[in-house]
């Protein structure tokens, strides 16, 4: 979630969710939100082209995302919603530190180059409180989380999603591959899955 922390700083990967934020492919706002291709059965679905965090922090900019979100709305009681963020699309690295190289466990790389071309795929999901409103109309890029939960749930309820707000309540997983052959490594997994810390697994390196 120190892709989060870009959720966090821009309201996007080592996720200190509260001061830094998950690796965020777009898990916060980013740069292009297309109108939504999809609204039924509480599913609403986005193109978005984000840049990414890492195990850096916030900081540090590693590539370029640009996806499909789908974004789902399940009601969980008075006023409170699940809402559950899925990504898959492809990612073009910058030249930059690997996204694992500030991982203190594990085997790692530091360094990837820029051009190198790969597929993602991940979750975030979270509990927003607020009067929902799966009719409301998006004039901006609603393809991005705050943006999404203020238009459909109001502005207020944009502080209450329990994934801008550190770990707890809020689970995530994302993968990122690439069958470069330059790569020295190949996979990189940025995870929190029980609501206490964040992990990162791998790297997408050269070196």
């Amino acid at each position: 979630m120190k892709r989060i922390a870009l959720i966090l700083s821009l309201l996007v990967g080592a996720l200190a969710f509260t001061a830094v934020g998950i690796a965020d492919p777009g898990h916060g706002k980013g740069h292009k939100g297309e109108k939504s291709q999809s609204s039924k059965n509480n599913k609403f679905t986005y193109t978005v082209t984000t840049t990414d965090g890492s195990s850096c922090g916030a900081g540090l900019v590693w590539a370029t995302d640009v996806v499909q979100r789908t974004f789902k709305v399940s009601k969980r009681g008075p006023n409170t919603y699940s809402i559950r963020r899925t990504d898959r699309g492809r990612f073009t690295t910058l030249g930059t530190l690997s996204p694992g190289k500030c991982e203190t466990k594990g085997k790692h790389g530091s360094m990837v180059k820029a051009g190198v071309v790969g597929k993602l795929n991940g979750y975030l999901v979270g509990t927003v409180t607020g009067a929902y409103d799966k009719n409301a109309a998006c004039t901006v890029d609603c393809g991005f989380t705050d943006t999404f939960i203020a238009t459909h749930f109001g502005a207020a309820a944009v502080n209450t999603f329990t994934c801008f707000n550190g770990y707890a309540g809020c689970k995530f997983n994302f993968q990122y591959s690439s069958n470069d052959k330059s790569l020295k490594f190949h996979h990189w997994q940025d995870r929190g899955t029980n609501g206490v810390t964040e992990e990162f697994v791998g790297d997408i390196a050269n070196s």
